[in-house]
Protein backbone atom coordinates (compact mmCIF):
# COMPACT_ATOMS: atom_id res chain seq x y z
CA UNK A 1 0.00 0.00 0.00
CA UNK A 2 1.52 3.25 -1.12
CA UNK A 3 0.26 6.33 0.76
CA UNK A 4 0.82 10.03 0.27
CA UNK A 5 -1.23 12.08 2.72
CA UNK A 6 -4.81 10.83 2.25
CA UNK A 7 -4.17 8.71 -0.86
CA UNK A 8 -4.46 4.92 -0.83
CA UNK A 9 -3.75 2.37 -3.59
CA UNK A 10 -5.25 -1.08 -4.14
CA UNK A 11 -4.66 -3.94 -6.50
CA UNK A 12 -8.05 -5.58 -7.01
CA UNK A 13 -7.90 -8.72 -9.15
CA UNK A 14 -4.83 -7.36 -10.99
CA UNK A 15 -6.19 -3.84 -11.58
CA UNK A 16 -4.79 -0.86 -9.64
CA UNK A 17 -7.13 1.68 -8.02
CA UNK A 18 -6.23 4.87 -6.17
CA UNK A 19 -8.58 6.62 -3.75
CA UNK A 20 -8.57 8.40 -0.38
CA UNK A 21 -9.46 7.47 3.17
CA UNK A 22 -12.08 10.23 3.00
CA UNK A 23 -13.86 8.35 0.22
CA UNK A 24 -13.56 5.04 2.04
CA UNK A 25 -15.02 6.61 5.18
CA UNK A 26 -18.30 6.90 3.27
CA UNK A 27 -18.51 3.11 3.49
CA UNK A 28 -19.10 3.30 7.23
CA UNK A 29 -17.44 1.76 10.26
CA UNK A 30 -19.07 -1.66 9.78
CA UNK A 31 -17.89 -2.08 6.19
CA UNK A 32 -14.98 -4.12 4.87
CA UNK A 33 -12.86 -0.96 4.85
CA UNK A 34 -13.74 0.11 8.38
CA UNK A 35 -11.38 -2.47 9.90
CA UNK A 36 -8.35 -0.80 8.35
CA UNK A 37 -8.78 2.55 10.02
CA UNK A 38 -8.91 4.02 13.51
CA UNK A 39 -11.68 6.23 14.90
CA UNK A 40 -10.42 9.20 12.86
CA UNK A 41 -10.21 7.14 9.67
CA UNK A 42 -6.42 7.19 9.74
CA UNK A 43 -4.79 3.99 8.58
CA UNK A 44 -4.06 1.56 11.41
CA UNK A 45 -0.38 1.22 12.28
CA UNK A 46 -0.48 -2.53 11.62
CA UNK A 47 -0.22 -1.74 7.90
CA UNK A 48 3.22 -0.92 6.53
CA UNK A 49 2.67 2.59 5.24
CA UNK A 50 6.21 2.77 3.83
CA UNK A 51 5.73 -0.20 1.56
CA UNK A 52 5.59 0.46 -2.17
CA UNK A 53 3.31 -2.55 -2.69
CA UNK A 54 -0.40 -2.02 -3.18
CA UNK A 55 -2.89 -3.81 -0.97
CA UNK A 56 -4.13 -6.79 -2.95
CA UNK A 57 -7.81 -7.81 -2.84
CA UNK A 58 -8.69 -10.94 -4.77
CA UNK A 59 -12.11 -9.81 -5.97
CA UNK A 60 -13.80 -8.67 -9.17
CA UNK A 61 -12.21 -5.39 -10.37
CA UNK A 62 -15.19 -4.28 -12.50
CA UNK A 63 -17.52 -4.47 -9.50
CA UNK A 64 -14.98 -2.74 -7.29
CA UNK A 65 -14.81 0.13 -9.78
CA UNK A 66 -18.61 0.58 -9.68
CA UNK A 67 -18.72 0.42 -5.87
CA UNK A 68 -15.80 2.82 -5.49
CA UNK A 69 -17.60 5.29 -7.75
CA UNK A 70 -20.69 4.83 -5.57
CA UNK A 71 -18.65 5.83 -2.51
CA UNK A 72 -17.27 8.84 -4.34
CA UNK A 73 -20.49 10.23 -5.78
CA UNK A 74 -23.42 8.50 -4.07
CA UNK A 75 -24.67 7.52 -7.54
CA UNK A 76 -24.94 3.93 -8.80
CA UNK A 77 -24.02 3.47 -12.46
CA UNK A 78 -23.93 -0.11 -13.76
CA UNK A 79 -22.50 -0.21 -17.30
CA UNK A 80 -24.58 -2.46 -19.56
CA UNK A 81 -23.05 -5.78 -20.63
CA UNK A 82 -20.17 -5.39 -18.14
CA UNK A 83 -21.41 -7.00 -14.90
CA UNK A 84 -24.75 -8.45 -13.88
CA UNK A 85 -26.72 -6.92 -11.02
CA UNK A 86 -26.55 -10.22 -9.14
CA UNK A 87 -22.74 -10.23 -9.31
CA UNK A 88 -22.60 -6.60 -8.19
CA UNK A 89 -24.89 -7.33 -5.24
CA UNK A 90 -22.71 -10.28 -4.23
CA UNK A 91 -19.60 -8.07 -4.27
CA UNK A 92 -21.44 -5.30 -2.43
CA UNK A 93 -22.34 -7.83 0.26
CA UNK A 94 -18.66 -8.81 0.60
CA UNK A 95 -17.62 -5.18 1.13
CA UNK A 96 -20.57 -4.42 3.44
CA UNK A 97 -22.09 -1.95 0.98
CA UNK A 98 -25.53 -3.44 0.32
CA UNK A 99 -27.25 -0.61 2.18
CA UNK A 100 -25.39 1.90 0.03
CA UNK A 101 -26.52 0.12 -3.13
CA UNK A 102 -30.12 0.06 -1.93
CA UNK A 103 -30.05 3.75 -1.01
CA UNK A 104 -28.71 4.58 -4.47
CA UNK A 105 -31.38 2.49 -6.21
CA UNK A 106 -34.32 4.05 -4.36
CA UNK A 107 -34.84 6.80 -1.81
CA UNK A 108 -36.87 7.04 1.41
CA UNK A 109 -40.46 5.87 0.96
CA UNK A 110 -42.97 8.48 -0.23
CA UNK A 111 -46.34 7.32 -1.54
CA UNK A 112 -46.72 10.39 -3.76
CA UNK A 113 -43.42 9.77 -5.55
CA UNK A 114 -43.63 6.03 -6.04
CA UNK A 115 -42.66 4.62 -9.43
CA UNK A 116 -43.15 1.09 -10.71
CA UNK A 117 -39.80 -0.69 -10.45
CA UNK A 118 -40.68 -4.18 -11.67
CA UNK A 119 -43.55 -6.61 -12.11
CA UNK A 120 -42.99 -10.30 -11.45
CA UNK A 121 -45.07 -13.36 -12.17
CA UNK A 122 -44.89 -15.83 -9.32
CA UNK A 123 -43.54 -19.31 -9.94
CA UNK A 124 -46.73 -21.06 -8.81
CA UNK A 125 -49.59 -21.49 -11.30
CA UNK A 126 -52.85 -19.67 -10.65
CA UNK A 127 -53.48 -16.84 -8.23
CA UNK A 128 -51.69 -15.74 -5.09
CA UNK A 129 -53.71 -14.92 -1.99
CA UNK A 130 -51.58 -12.61 0.20
CA UNK A 131 -48.34 -10.63 0.10
CA UNK A 132 -46.19 -9.26 2.95
CA UNK A 133 -43.25 -6.84 2.60
CA UNK A 134 -40.10 -7.67 4.53
CA UNK A 135 -38.06 -5.16 6.56
CA UNK A 136 -35.11 -5.34 4.14
CA UNK A 137 -36.96 -4.76 0.88
CA UNK A 138 -37.96 -8.34 0.09
CA UNK A 139 -41.39 -9.95 0.32
CA UNK A 140 -43.25 -13.23 0.72
CA UNK A 141 -46.29 -14.37 -1.28
CA UNK A 142 -48.83 -16.97 -0.16
CA UNK A 143 -50.20 -19.38 -2.72
CA UNK A 144 -52.49 -22.03 -1.29
CA UNK A 145 -50.47 -23.86 1.37
CA UNK A 146 -47.12 -22.62 -0.03
CA UNK A 147 -45.25 -19.39 0.69
CA UNK A 148 -42.73 -18.02 -1.81
CA UNK A 149 -39.98 -15.79 -0.39
CA UNK A 150 -38.05 -13.14 -2.32
CA UNK A 151 -35.06 -11.17 -1.07
CA UNK A 152 -34.58 -7.48 -1.83
CA UNK A 153 -32.87 -8.42 -5.12
CA UNK A 154 -36.12 -10.29 -5.95
CA UNK A 155 -34.32 -13.61 -6.09
CA UNK A 156 -36.58 -16.42 -4.88
CA UNK A 157 -35.51 -18.47 -1.87
CA UNK A 158 -36.59 -22.05 -1.02
CA UNK A 159 -40.31 -22.54 -0.48
CA UNK A 160 -41.90 -22.56 2.96
CA UNK A 161 -44.65 -25.10 3.64
CA UNK A 162 -46.41 -25.97 6.89
CA UNK A 163 -47.94 -29.09 5.30
CA UNK A 164 -51.31 -27.83 6.46
CA UNK A 165 -54.16 -26.41 4.46
CA UNK A 166 -54.55 -22.88 3.12
CA UNK A 167 -52.22 -20.16 4.46
CA UNK A 168 -54.21 -17.43 6.24
CA UNK A 169 -51.52 -14.88 7.08
CA UNK A 170 -47.76 -14.30 7.17
CA UNK A 171 -45.45 -11.85 8.86
CA UNK A 172 -41.77 -10.99 9.20
CA UNK A 173 -40.51 -10.92 12.79
CA UNK A 174 -37.03 -9.92 11.57
CA UNK A 175 -35.16 -9.94 8.22
CA UNK A 176 -34.44 -13.67 8.55
CA UNK A 177 -37.62 -15.03 10.13
CA UNK A 178 -41.17 -15.43 8.80
CA UNK A 179 -44.22 -16.66 10.74
CA UNK A 180 -46.96 -18.45 8.80
CA UNK A 181 -50.49 -19.10 10.04
CA UNK A 182 -52.70 -21.68 8.34
CA UNK A 183 -55.83 -23.78 8.59
CA UNK A 184 -55.16 -26.82 10.75
CA UNK A 185 -55.14 -30.28 9.25
CA UNK A 186 -57.62 -32.48 11.05
CA UNK A 187 -55.97 -34.90 13.43
CA UNK A 188 -52.56 -33.22 13.34
CA UNK A 189 -52.80 -31.78 16.88
CA UNK A 190 -49.67 -29.70 16.44
CA UNK A 191 -51.04 -26.26 15.71
CA UNK A 192 -51.52 -24.05 12.71
CA UNK A 193 -48.48 -21.76 12.98
CA UNK A 194 -44.78 -22.08 12.28
CA UNK A 195 -41.65 -19.92 12.26
CA UNK A 196 -39.35 -20.33 9.24
CA UNK A 197 -35.88 -19.25 8.19
CA UNK A 198 -36.54 -16.88 5.30
CA UNK A 199 -33.29 -17.75 3.48
CA UNK A 200 -33.37 -21.54 3.72
CA UNK A 201 -37.10 -22.22 4.12
CA UNK A 202 -36.29 -24.36 7.17
CA UNK A 203 -39.04 -24.75 9.78
CA UNK A 204 -37.55 -23.71 13.13
CA UNK A 205 -40.52 -24.59 15.33
CA UNK A 206 -44.30 -24.81 15.46
CA UNK A 207 -46.52 -22.89 17.85
CA UNK A 208 -48.88 -24.89 20.03
CA UNK A 209 -52.10 -23.97 21.82
CA UNK A 210 -52.70 -25.56 25.22
CA UNK A 211 -56.14 -25.64 26.84
CA UNK A 212 -56.77 -27.34 30.20
CA UNK A 213 -53.15 -28.56 30.08
CA UNK A 214 -53.75 -30.35 26.78
CA UNK A 215 -52.28 -29.49 23.39
CA UNK A 216 -55.07 -28.69 20.93
CA UNK A 217 -55.24 -28.55 17.17
CA UNK A 218 -56.36 -25.15 15.90
CA UNK A 219 -56.63 -22.88 12.89
CA UNK A 220 -54.45 -19.77 13.09
CA UNK A 221 -55.65 -16.61 11.37
CA UNK A 222 -54.54 -12.99 11.43
CA UNK A 223 -51.08 -12.19 12.85
CA UNK A 224 -49.46 -9.23 14.59
CA UNK A 225 -46.17 -8.58 16.40
CA UNK A 226 -45.12 -6.34 19.28
CA UNK A 227 -41.78 -4.69 19.93
CA UNK A 228 -41.07 -6.95 22.93
CA UNK A 229 -40.94 -10.12 20.82
CA UNK A 230 -44.55 -11.26 21.24
CA UNK A 231 -46.54 -12.89 18.45
CA UNK A 232 -50.34 -12.59 18.39
CA UNK A 233 -52.69 -14.73 16.34
CA UNK A 234 -56.43 -15.26 16.14
CA UNK A 235 -57.19 -18.89 16.99
CA UNK A 236 -60.14 -21.12 16.31
CA UNK A 237 -60.17 -24.61 17.81
CA UNK A 238 -62.73 -27.38 18.09
CA UNK A 239 -63.17 -27.09 21.87
CA UNK A 240 -63.24 -23.84 23.86
CA UNK A 241 -60.02 -22.28 22.59
CA UNK A 242 -61.50 -19.40 20.58
CA UNK A 243 -59.73 -16.07 20.88
CA UNK A 244 -56.27 -14.51 20.57
CA UNK A 245 -53.17 -16.54 21.40
CA UNK A 246 -49.84 -15.01 22.43
CA UNK A 247 -46.42 -16.64 21.99
CA UNK A 248 -42.84 -15.72 22.75
CA UNK A 249 -41.01 -15.18 19.48
CA UNK A 250 -37.66 -16.40 20.82
CA UNK A 251 -38.78 -19.63 22.48
CA UNK A 252 -41.99 -20.36 20.58
CA UNK A 253 -43.82 -21.02 23.87
CA UNK A 254 -47.42 -19.94 24.46
CA UNK A 255 -47.48 -17.24 27.13
CA UNK A 256 -51.09 -16.00 27.11
CA UNK A 257 -54.56 -16.44 25.64
CA UNK A 258 -57.42 -13.93 25.44
CA UNK A 259 -60.64 -15.93 25.30
CA UNK A 260 -63.52 -14.78 23.17
CA UNK A 261 -66.10 -12.64 24.93
CA UNK A 262 -69.79 -13.66 24.68
CA UNK A 263 -71.31 -12.22 21.52
CA UNK A 264 -67.94 -11.22 20.05
CA UNK A 265 -65.87 -12.95 17.38
CA UNK A 266 -62.14 -12.92 18.07
CA UNK A 267 -61.10 -16.34 16.80
CA UNK A 268 -62.28 -15.44 13.29
CA UNK A 269 -60.44 -12.09 13.20
CA UNK A 270 -59.37 -10.80 9.79
CA UNK A 271 -57.02 -8.12 11.13
CA UNK A 272 -54.74 -7.73 14.16
CA UNK A 273 -52.66 -4.62 14.83
CA UNK A 274 -50.43 -3.99 17.82
CA UNK A 275 -50.67 -0.40 19.11
CA UNK A 276 -47.35 0.55 20.67
CA UNK A 277 -48.61 3.76 22.27
CA UNK A 278 -51.51 2.22 24.18
CA UNK A 279 -50.03 -1.27 24.64
CA UNK A 280 -53.21 -2.80 23.23
CA UNK A 281 -54.13 -5.06 20.34
CA UNK A 282 -56.67 -4.02 17.71
CA UNK A 283 -58.82 -6.99 16.65
CA UNK A 284 -61.18 -6.65 13.67
CA UNK A 285 -63.58 -9.29 12.35
CA UNK A 286 -65.05 -8.01 9.11
CA UNK A 287 -67.68 -8.63 6.46
CA UNK A 288 -68.06 -11.03 4.65
CA UNK A 289 -66.47 -13.44 7.15
CA UNK A 290 -69.22 -12.37 9.54
CA UNK A 291 -72.54 -10.69 8.78
CA UNK A 292 -71.59 -7.91 11.16
CA UNK A 293 -68.30 -6.14 11.84
CA UNK A 294 -66.61 -6.32 15.26
CA UNK A 295 -63.64 -4.10 16.16
CA UNK A 296 -62.11 -4.05 19.64
CA UNK A 297 -59.01 -3.08 21.60
CA UNK A 298 -57.68 -5.74 23.98
CA UNK A 299 -55.52 -4.99 27.01
CA UNK A 300 -53.68 -8.19 27.89
CA UNK A 301 -52.34 -6.77 31.14
CA UNK A 302 -55.84 -6.46 32.60
CA UNK A 303 -57.47 -9.14 30.41
CA UNK A 304 -59.98 -6.54 29.40
CA UNK A 305 -61.66 -5.26 26.23
CA UNK A 306 -61.03 -1.54 26.70
CA UNK A 307 -62.81 -0.32 23.56
CA UNK A 308 -65.26 -1.84 21.11
CA UNK A 309 -67.35 -0.98 18.06
CA UNK A 310 -69.81 -2.98 15.99
CA UNK A 311 -72.23 -2.23 13.18
CA UNK A 312 -74.92 -4.38 14.83
CA UNK A 313 -78.14 -2.39 14.85
CA UNK A 314 -76.92 0.09 12.23
CA UNK A 315 -79.73 1.58 10.08
CA UNK A 316 -80.51 -0.26 6.87
CA UNK A 317 -79.63 2.89 4.93
CA UNK A 318 -75.94 2.31 5.64
CA UNK A 319 -76.03 -1.41 5.02
CA UNK A 320 -74.06 -0.88 1.81
CA UNK A 321 -71.23 0.54 3.89
CA UNK A 322 -70.17 -2.79 5.35
CA UNK A 323 -66.60 -2.57 6.60
CA UNK A 324 -64.04 -4.52 4.55
CA UNK A 325 -60.84 -3.42 6.35
CA UNK A 326 -59.81 -1.40 9.40
CA UNK A 327 -56.64 0.19 10.72
CA UNK A 328 -55.92 2.10 13.94
CA UNK A 329 -54.47 5.61 13.71
CA UNK A 330 -53.03 6.33 17.15
CA UNK A 331 -51.94 9.89 16.34
CA UNK A 332 -55.56 10.92 15.75
CA UNK A 333 -57.17 8.55 18.31
CA UNK A 334 -59.27 6.93 15.60
CA UNK A 335 -59.83 3.79 13.59
CA UNK A 336 -60.08 4.16 9.82
CA UNK A 337 -62.40 1.75 8.02
CA UNK A 338 -63.19 1.28 4.32
CA UNK A 339 -66.12 -0.21 2.41
CA UNK A 340 -66.41 -1.75 -1.06
CA UNK A 341 -66.85 1.69 -2.64
CA UNK A 342 -63.59 2.99 -1.14
CA UNK A 343 -65.54 5.24 1.19
CA UNK A 344 -63.38 5.96 4.22
CA UNK A 345 -64.95 5.99 7.67
CA UNK A 346 -63.45 7.20 10.94
CA UNK A 347 -64.38 5.92 14.41
CA UNK A 348 -63.31 7.79 17.55
CA UNK A 349 -61.21 5.60 19.87
CA UNK A 350 -62.16 7.81 22.80
CA UNK A 351 -65.84 6.83 22.53
CA UNK A 352 -66.70 3.15 22.82
CA UNK A 353 -69.52 2.11 20.52
CA UNK A 354 -69.71 5.46 18.70
CA UNK A 355 -70.78 5.77 15.09
CA UNK A 356 -68.50 5.90 12.07
CA UNK A 357 -68.08 9.23 10.27
CA UNK A 358 -68.06 8.36 6.56
CA UNK A 359 -66.25 10.34 3.88
CA UNK A 360 -67.35 9.39 0.38
CA UNK A 361 -64.67 8.68 -2.21
CA UNK A 362 -67.01 7.02 -4.73
CA UNK A 363 -66.97 10.01 -7.07
CA UNK A 364 -63.25 9.48 -7.58
CA UNK A 365 -63.72 6.05 -9.13
CA UNK A 366 -63.43 5.82 -12.92
CA UNK A 367 -64.50 3.08 -15.27
CA UNK A 368 -66.67 0.03 -14.67
CA UNK A 369 -66.43 -2.35 -11.75
CA UNK A 370 -64.42 -5.48 -12.68
CA UNK A 371 -66.17 -8.83 -13.01
CA UNK A 372 -64.48 -10.09 -9.83
CA UNK A 373 -63.73 -7.06 -7.65
CA UNK A 374 -61.33 -7.52 -4.75
CA UNK A 375 -62.09 -6.30 -1.26
CA UNK A 376 -60.26 -3.05 -0.49
CA UNK A 377 -57.30 -3.05 1.90
CA UNK A 378 -55.82 -0.30 4.07
CA UNK A 379 -52.28 0.57 5.15
CA UNK A 380 -50.77 3.44 7.11
CA UNK A 381 -47.12 4.39 6.62
CA UNK A 382 -45.22 7.52 7.73
CA UNK A 383 -48.37 9.62 8.03
CA UNK A 384 -49.78 8.55 4.65
CA UNK A 385 -52.91 6.43 4.24
CA UNK A 386 -53.18 3.86 1.44
CA UNK A 387 -56.33 2.15 0.16
CA UNK A 388 -56.49 -0.43 -2.63
CA UNK A 389 -59.51 -0.48 -4.94
CA UNK A 390 -59.85 -2.71 -7.99
CA UNK A 391 -56.61 -2.28 -10.01
CA UNK A 392 -55.23 0.79 -8.21
CA UNK A 393 -53.99 2.05 -4.84
CA UNK A 394 -54.98 5.50 -3.59
CA UNK A 395 -52.72 7.66 -1.41
CA UNK A 396 -54.31 10.06 1.11
CA UNK A 397 -52.42 12.76 3.02
CA UNK A 398 -52.99 15.59 5.47
CA UNK A 399 -55.33 15.97 8.47
CA UNK A 400 -58.40 15.64 6.19
CA UNK A 401 -56.95 12.68 4.26
CA UNK A 402 -57.09 14.28 0.83
CA UNK A 403 -56.47 12.04 -2.18
CA UNK A 404 -53.03 13.04 -3.50
CA UNK A 405 -52.05 10.30 -5.94
CA UNK A 406 -52.97 6.90 -7.37
CA UNK A 407 -50.86 3.91 -8.30
CA UNK A 408 -52.18 1.86 -11.20
CA UNK A 409 -50.79 -0.97 -13.29
CA UNK A 410 -52.21 -1.83 -16.71
CA UNK A 411 -52.43 -5.62 -16.38
CA UNK A 412 -52.80 -8.35 -13.78
CA UNK A 413 -56.39 -7.70 -12.77
CA UNK A 414 -57.62 -6.30 -9.47
CA UNK A 415 -55.29 -5.92 -6.48
CA UNK A 416 -56.16 -8.57 -3.90
CA UNK A 417 -53.51 -7.51 -1.37
CA UNK A 418 -50.66 -5.04 -0.89
CA UNK A 419 -48.00 -4.40 1.74
CA UNK A 420 -45.41 -1.72 2.58
CA UNK A 421 -41.97 -2.34 4.08
CA UNK A 422 -38.26 -1.95 3.40
CA UNK A 423 -38.98 1.33 1.54
CA UNK A 424 -41.07 -0.54 -1.04
CA UNK A 425 -44.73 -1.16 -1.77
CA UNK A 426 -45.70 -4.62 -3.06
CA UNK A 427 -49.08 -5.07 -4.79
CA UNK A 428 -50.40 -8.57 -5.54
CA UNK A 429 -52.90 -8.90 -8.38
CA UNK A 430 -55.77 -11.36 -8.49
CA UNK A 431 -54.79 -12.85 -11.84
CA UNK A 432 -51.74 -14.86 -12.87
CA UNK A 433 -49.99 -14.46 -9.52
CA UNK A 434 -48.46 -11.15 -10.64
CA UNK A 435 -47.05 -8.72 -8.10
CA UNK A 436 -45.72 -5.19 -8.65
CA UNK A 437 -42.82 -3.53 -6.83
CA UNK A 438 -43.19 0.22 -6.34
CA UNK A 439 -40.16 2.27 -5.28
CA UNK A 440 -39.38 5.93 -4.57
CA UNK A 441 -36.72 7.29 -6.94
CA UNK A 442 -33.51 8.38 -5.20
CA UNK A 443 -32.97 12.11 -4.70
CA UNK A 444 -30.85 13.77 -7.39
CA UNK A 445 -27.10 13.75 -6.84
CA UNK A 446 -25.81 17.32 -6.69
Amino acid sequence: MGIQKDRIRFNVGGRVFETTSTTLANAGRNSFFGAWFDENWDLNSQFNTNSSEDLFIDRNPECFSILLDLLRTGDLNIPPNVVTERLLYREASFYGLLDHVRSAKWGPFDGNRLRLGRSLTGQAPGDGTAIRAGPDGGCCVAHGSIVHVYDWMLEEHPLMNLDYQRVNDMGWVDPESVVISACERLGSRDGGMGLFNASSGELRYKFQVSHDNQVKSYTAGALSFSGDFKIFSSCKGRSNEYGIGVWDQVTGKQIDFFYESPGWSLGDADKLQWLHGSNCLLVATLFPRKDNCYISLLDFREKNMVWSWSDIGAPLTVDEKRVRDAIAMEDSNSVCVVNEYEDLGFIDLRISGGSARWSSRSRLMKGNMPDEPCYPKLALHDGQLFSSMNDSISVFCGPDWVLTSRLRRSYGGSICDFSIGGDRLFALHSEENIFDIWETPPPPVI
